[in-house]
């Protein structure tokens, strides 16, 4: 069963309070929307569709030059923000032929979601399919939702409806299962429910909440997936930024310490998720290495350096440095208190010394 992917991301991000477009804040060394796009790994999808609209131009650029190839992505405007069901009619677009007979699944998600692993966005298309469903929600449960849609099922388990916060009465309040805005769906489906939304709610808003309740009262089943809460949860903030950075970073650092690499303190070392470490590294408290900094086996690093988009050799020890698009030969020592600019270079097997500058190119 081929799958495609919408990806969702032509919000403002208003509470950001940043001219940067929201789906390019940075967490961890790669922009949110490109963590998104890097969760469909698993699923390959023939084509993903990202709907672009506030800062198109910049969103377009970036995830052009950094999403992966097997990604295949596609771009598409939506020019004014019509609501989410709006943006995913426009994202369905991007894709060849029509709907009327293509029981292919449609994988549909905010590019706000930097969290989701790949095993989930997996279990999610799998279940789905295997249970033959018109549509497949993602779903978490948390003891206060506030602001979240409520899921609303059946007495047998599947899902009626989904039910936004401004929109549900007192009792569907109550409910703790929200609705994470991911979805698997069919597309012969998803397609005709799209034309037949309305704009019949608080917000005068196409919602793409609404094709569940259409797929349901058709009689369609609609089922769900729950996933815990950290991997679920959008970020429309600077905190909510800073708590996903901490949880993503957590999770980094798990992979390197088994994948052979020493921390110190794992709580004090930053590595972005672009960065690649050999075996029997050892890293030191106030460590950071970002963008496309490559580490070779048993070096040193730290405490505190920070190493951009650098090139460090098998066997050297970097201490109390910054560095910059250098590289650093093997076995070289570098430091303490060293300055490596943009284009320097140190060469295998030397020492530096105390308060070393290195030349540029």
């Amino acid at each position: 069963m081929s799958v495609s992917a919408i990806v969702l991301a032509a919000g403002e991000g208003t509470r950001m309070r940043s001219s940067r477009p929201k789906p390019l804040h940075m967490i961890c060394g790669r922009a949110m929307v490109l963590h998104v796009i890097h969760a469909l790994e698993k699923l390959h999808p023939e084509r993903t569709a990202v709907v672009v609209g506030h800062g198109a131009e910049q969103v377009t650029k970036k995830v052009h030059e950094f999403a992966p190839d097997w990604a295949n992505v596609a771009f598409v405007e939506q020019v004014e923000q019509n609501g989410t069901g709006d943006a995913t009619s426009i994202g369905m677009t991007a894709f060849d032929g029509d709907d009327y007979d293509d029981e292919s699944t449609i994988v549909v998600l905010n590019g706000d979601a930097p969290l989701l692993r790949p095993e989930t966005l997996d279990e999610l298309v799998a279940t789905h399919v295997a249970n033959g469903n018109a549509a497949t929600l993602l779903t978490s449960v948390m003891d206060d939702p506030t602001g979240y849609g409520r899921v609303v099922r059946k007495t047998d388990g599947q899902v009626l409806r989904i039910v936004e916060q401004r929109d549900a009465s007192p009792e569907e309040l109550d409910i703790k299962e929200w609705n994470t805005g991911i979805y698997a769906f069919r597309r012969d489906l998803l397609g005709p429910a799209l034309r037949g939304l309305t704009t019949d709610n608080t917000q005068g808003e196409y919602y793409l909440t609404d094709v569940v309740s259409v797929l349901a009262g058709m009689g369609h089943r609609v089922g769900c997936v729950q996933a815990p809460t950290a991997e679920t949860q959008g970020v429309n903030d600077r905190w909510q930024l800073a708590l996903a950075e901490r949880e993503l970073r957590a999770r980094t650092n798990r992979r390197w310490l088994l994948n052979g690499v020493t921390m110190l303190d794992p709580r004090q070392t930053f590595i972005d998720v672009t960065v690649t470490i050999g075996r029997d590294v050892t890293l030191y408290p106030g460590t950071m290495l970002q963008g496309s900094t490559v580490v070779g086996d048993r070096c040193e690093i730290g405490p505190d350096a920070q190493l951009v988009d650098c090139a460090v050799g098998s066997d050297a020890t970097v201490t109390h440095t910054v560095g910059t698009d250098a590289e650093i030969g093997t076995g070289a020592v570098v430091g303490p208190y060293a300055h490596l600019p943009a284009g320097s270079s140190v060469t295998s097997d030397a020492t530096t010394g105390a308060f070393y500058t290195a030349s540029g190119a």
